[in-house]
């Protein structure tokens, strides 16, 4: 009673008479029967900014289809089309339109425009509270939106007002920036929460101006991929999973993320493999080059000299994690003491196999996992350039901010990666720092790691980091989900059948719906409402795979934002949508370039399929806000029964 008296009393610091608590319990009890805001789901983006900006900006379509369900037979394609490349792109697309019109003509079109945005945004509104709406709209033209979009449609005698106010807004040449603010509030709340299943870095040439669009986003949730915590952990201060960063970057001819975007200075790396690997063999490090860029044939080999030479450190310093840590169970992955270096073979698991490579001028075959002194040098001037990069460091603040390694959101469990289990169904057994953990408490470990890493970010010998490695390619990894990661044999060995990397008997399971429905009853989720969205790997639809499995339970929405497996999947990605009326898996082509969607309107071509449909529309209450919020007006009702019977005294002003 004395704990929730001291409660009450704060509470009613905010709200400090009857009236106040009345209205607060009025506005929650109408908030929860509005129905449930939009969830936007996406997976996988691999630094594909472009695309990943389109879709967003979009909606996964649904901007499209509200201005379908708004104009109906009223708009012809070709002006729906437009409609929607002005709210994606509305500078860029009112520019193009309006360079060769009179005064006129861009009066005409900027009066229809701007009453077909009041519409359409009329309509995306409604299922918002007017407070909540303000709060969203761009605060220089606030005012005018408010008046326009809640205009009284019963009285006709304010007719003329609203036309004055667009006739004013035209002639005193702000009509390009109301468009610009309905299109950002539009953009804005077609979409209430969007989460984000994990592996934004790697691949894609601009991760982190994916993350400088994040940021802007006033609600959203992060789940972490491998290929983020590997960033995560070079932040942090590992020098091994740096060098994972700066060797995948060179593979994919991105070092311009490293380089231009956060500042680190690639020159120490640069001298060294100029000068150690200048007349090595370069065969199998080149960089995987975008056929729509140019590169000098120096330029390249440039690369593919630091992509080996960082390579090379990174196979010489894993030797020290795994010497530190036997129940990881990875000395399979130290190779250069395997290799024959007069005959350049390599024996792995008591097969001897040809080396496709020759090249090992910083190996001592007696000593072979020794870094070189200059080696020891390029490291120790990368390791301080990812530590003092003002720009990684904000970024890698906001993962580990709005991020986790799971969640639980209105009866769905979001996660990237897998659960590790055994051929018998049960929950695979990881020794992690002295404990014996599986499913929900191997999650949970992971992340109070990774958390950890980052908050001691700095120590060379920070044990946390060790474990960030094990999550980035160990077998028992909620991240990984393979027996090991052949980086090695893809480089060095001939015969493929080293290169392969089985997968955990996890994404069979994932198939059935007895598993599915066993996972999310270790994660506390109810079997028969909830579902599993799933990331990392991706689905295979040229070949027949479905991304909706276990009749509907689990769906794996990472269909390939990055050009490098589209060719494989045959699509550009998946994406969910989850409203009051149910869920919708939407498939996505490629996207072509911001240019021809704002001058040739050409969108991302859309398949919708419906996973689940409520049978009554879902609204606010029955969410995880609103579990929220009834939980607060149980609190306003306690003081307001506080307040008639005397027990806290109101303040009167």
């Amino acid at each position: 009673m004395s704990q929730n008296l001291r409660y009450l009393q704060l509470l009613s610091q905010k709200f400090p008479d009857i009236p106040s608590v009345t209205t607060e319990i009025i506005n929650l009890e109408a908030i929860m029967e509005l129905p449930k805001a939009t969830e936007h789901y996406l997976s996988d983006l691999h630094g594909e900014y472009d695309a990943v900006s389109h879709v967003l900006r979009n909606g996964s379509g649904n901007i499209k289809e509200k201005i379908r369900e708004v104009f109906q037979e009223r708009l012809t394609k070709q002006e729906i089309n437009q409609l929607a490349t002005i709210v994606y792109y509305p500078q860029e697309k009112l520019q193009v339109l309006t360079q060769d019109m009179t005064d006129g003509e861009k009066q005409e079109f900027f009066t229809t425009t701007i009453s077909e945005l009041v519409e359409l945004g009329q309509f995306v509104v409604s299922k918002y509270t007017r407070s909540k709406v303000r709060k969203a709209m761009p605060k220089d033209m606030a005012y005018i939106m408010e008046e326009l979009l809640f205009k009284d449609s019963i009285l006709s005698n304010k007719e003329d007002y609203y036309h004055d106010i667009i006739n004013n807004v035209i002639s005193l040449g702000a009509a390009d920036r109301l468009i610009q603010a309905f299109s950002q509030l539009i953009q804005e709340l077609v979409v209430d929460h969007l989460h984000v299943l994990g592996d934004i870095y790697d691949r894609g040439p601009a991760p982190d101006k994916i993350i400088d669009l994040l940021m802007k986003k006033k609600s959203l949730d992060i789940q972490w991929g491998n290929h983020d915590i590997i960033w995560m952990g070079a932040a942090s201060g590992s020098r091994l999973l740096l060098a994972n960063v700066v060797r995948i970057c060179a593979r994919y001819d991105n070092l311009n993320i490293i380089e231009d975007a956060y500042g680190i200075s690639l020159r120490p790396l640069l001298s060294f493999a100029e000068k150690v690997y200048r007349d090595a063999d370069l065969n199998g490090f080149m960089p995987k080059i975008d056929p729509d860029l140019i590169h000098l044939p120096e330029e390249s080999k440039q690369i593919a000299r630091m992509h080996m030479a960082i390579a090379m450190i990174q196979f010489k310093m894993e030797k020290a994690v795994i010497d530190r840590h036997p129940e990881f169970q990875t000395d399979d992955r130290l190779l250069l003491d395997k290799i024959d270096y007069d005959k350049f073979t390599i024996t792995i698991d008591g097969k001897v196999y040809p080396l496709e490579n020759h090249s090992f001028p910083t190996v001592d075959p007696n000593n072979p996992y020794q870094l070189t002194e200059e080696e020891e040098w390029v490291m120790e001037k990368l390791q301080a350039g990812f530590l003092n990069s003002e720009k990684l460091q904000k970024h890698i603040a906001f993962l580990y901010s709005k991020g986790s390694l799971y969640k639980v959101y209105n009866d769905n469990l979001l996660y990237h990666g897998c659960i590790p289990m055994n051929p018998d169904g049960s929950f695979m057994t990881i020794p992690i720092a002295g404990e014996n953990l599986s499913g929900q408490a191997l999650f949970e470990k992971f992340e109070q790691i990774l958390r950890q890493a980052y908050k001691e970010e700095g120590s060379k010998e920070n044990p946390c980091l060790d474990y960030v490695w094990y999550l980035w390619q160990g077998e028992g990894s909620t991240l990984f989900g393979k027996e090991k990661m052949t980086t090695f044999e893809r480089y060095f060995v001939v015969d493929k059948e080293t290169h392969e990397e089985y997968k955990n008997i996890y994404y069979e399971f994932r198939n059935h719906s007895q598993h599915v429905e066993s996972i999310l009853c270790e994660f506390g989720v109810d079997p028969q409402k909830g579902h599993i969205v799933n990331g990392h790997t991706p689905v295979k639809e040229r070949k027949g795979e479905n991304p909706i499995k276990a009749d509907g339970k689990l769906l794996v929405i990472d269909g390939g934002f990055s050009k490098a497996y589209q060719k494989t999947t045959g699509l550009a990605g998946y994406t969910l949508l989850y409203n009051s009326f149910g869920m919708q898996l939407v498939t996505h082509q490629p996207f072509s370039s911001i240019e021809d969607a704002v001058v040739n309107e050409k969108d991302i071509v859309s398949t919708r399929r419906v996973v689940d449909k409520e049978l009554d529309r879902m609204t606010v209450r029955q969410t995880d806000v609103g579990i929220a919020l009834e939980e607060q007006v149980i609190d306003l009702k306690d003081l307001l029964n506080a307040y008639r019977n005397g027990t806290i005294k109101p303040y009167i002003k």
